[in-house]
């Protein structure tokens, strides 16, 4: 299972909120998709690095089931 919780703690450590990510261009939907553990593209996780300046494995995790 991919775990997104690496996005919320390096959003937090940045001092970035899903608002400012929205105003950089990320769509909200897709944020609250994400909250919900929903799967993603890689497309949005390139964003999301290049939004937060930061690689993919502070994004994601793989979490065995």
């Amino acid at each position: 299972m991919i775990s997104y919780e690496p996005l919320f703690k390096t959003m937090q450590e940045k001092g970035i909120t899903s608002y400012q990510l929205q105003k950089r261009g990320f769509n909200r939907a897709t944020y609250y998709s994400i909250k919900q553990g929903k799967s993603v593209s890689t497309n949005t996780i390139a964003l999301l690095c290049k939004l937060l300046q930061c690689r993919v494995e502070d994004i994601m995790e793989y979490i065995e089931d």
